[in-house]
């Protein structure tokens, strides 16, 4: 992500910044930094998460 581009909470209109996210699936979790609304902890999942890592893990813990 560009350090210039800046995103915005469409919730509560105040720059998202860097704070780490957990995710669980199936009785498994794993953590990393996102960007989330410091006011109301909305989360932004970029989409080269959400169709790698997440969709892989995703992927194996069904196949099992």
């Amino acid at each position: 992500m560009e350090e210039s581009r800046k995103l915005i909470c469409s919730r509560c209109q105040v720059e998202m910044t860097p704070a780490k996210a957990y995710f669980s699936y199936l009785d498994h979790s794993f953590h990393t930094d996102l960007l989330r609304c410091p006011r109301c902890g909305q989360v932004f999942i970029p989409e080269e998460l959400v169709k790698g890592k997440m969709q892989e893990v995703e992927m194996a813990l069904e196949d099992k």
